[in-house]
């Protein structure tokens, strides 16, 4: 049975490499693995040991700590609270930020305030 966290760290791992365009072969390829465990990793099927999580840490340029970041929340949601699901779960939504992010500082800014209004008449 898969268990929270390591459903969670391995969503974290998987949001952080397609934020960074990096696919499932290039990650193992830097961690020294196959592209099979880290889709395990990622599933949450396989637990990520700390010296393998480290070293993913590192490949993808961010703390170890970043994985773990929102547990609690989801924590929380398994318990029947109402915090905020996590919008960057969303494949769809990790793909608009990643496109936003692509866009000129001007224009960007210009689509932000269109955004904004209207959201506003909604």
């Amino acid at each position: 049975m898969k268990h929270p966290v390591d459903i969670h760290v391995g969503k974290r791992v998987r949001h952080r490499r397609w934020m960074v365009g990096m696919t499932q072969h290039q990650l193992a390829e830097k961690v020294g693995i196959k592209f099979q465990q880290i889709q395990k990793y990622e599933t949450g099927m396989n637990r990520v040991s700390a010296s393998r999580l480290w070293d993913m840490a590192a490949a993808l340029n961010v703390p170890v700590s970043f994985f773990f970041e929102g547990l609690e929340s989801h924590a929380q949601d398994m318990n029947g609270s109402a915090a905020p699901s996590d919008i960057l779960a969303d494949k769809e939504a990790l793909e608009l930020v990643r496109s936003y992010y692509a866009i000129p500082e001007n224009q960007r800014r210009r689509l932000f305030e269109l955004a904004r209004v209207l959201s506003d008449v909604a």
